[in-house]
């Protein structure tokens, strides 16, 4: 079963059981690859529909700081609450120590020697790690490994 079906799935059974939380958050990520998919008149493959969700959580993480900031608890709640829900359809991510072990390995292949070869590094493995670790946490891996 694909990724598309597994949430027009989880949608119904989330009605059935009166799972408000996880409703609405499988409806976000429903409208959102429907957007888009209606945009670009295409069908989207699983590895975008991935896209999709790492950015929704992205986009409520920063939602979350910022009604922190306001001193909004209720509001931050309810977005964690949608961030956690999304990050159950992302595949397993990799651990700080496999995704450190795995960039050195890519780093002996590129050659990479410093600091300033972090270009280099981070085209391979946004490719390489692509759902499975997020831009920022391979950046600051890759930076603590070449200074």
């Amino acid at each position: 079963m694909g990724l598309k079906e597994q949430l027009k799935e989880d949608v119904k059974t989330a009605m059935r059981e009166k799972d408000v939380v996880k409703r609405d958050s499988v409806r976000a990520i429903n409208t959102m690859i429907k957007q888009i998919e209606v945009d670009e008149r295409r069908e989207l493959s699983d590895e975008e529909i991935v896209k999709i969700i790492q950015k929704g959580i992205k986009q409520r993480e920063e939602a979350i700081v910022q009604y922190q900031n306001a001193g909004r608890d209720d509001l931050v709640q309810k977005e964690q609450e949608q961030a956690d829900v999304f990050k159950e359809y992302l595949p397993k991510q990799l651990s700080d120590e496999e995704l450190e072990t795995q960039l050195k390995t890519l780093i002996t292949e590129i050659g990479a020697q410093t600091i300033k070869d972090i270009g280099k590094v981070m085209g391979q493995a946004s490719k390489k790690f692509a759902g499975v670790a997020d831009g920022k946490r391979i950046n600051e891996t890759a930076k603590k490994l070449l200074s």
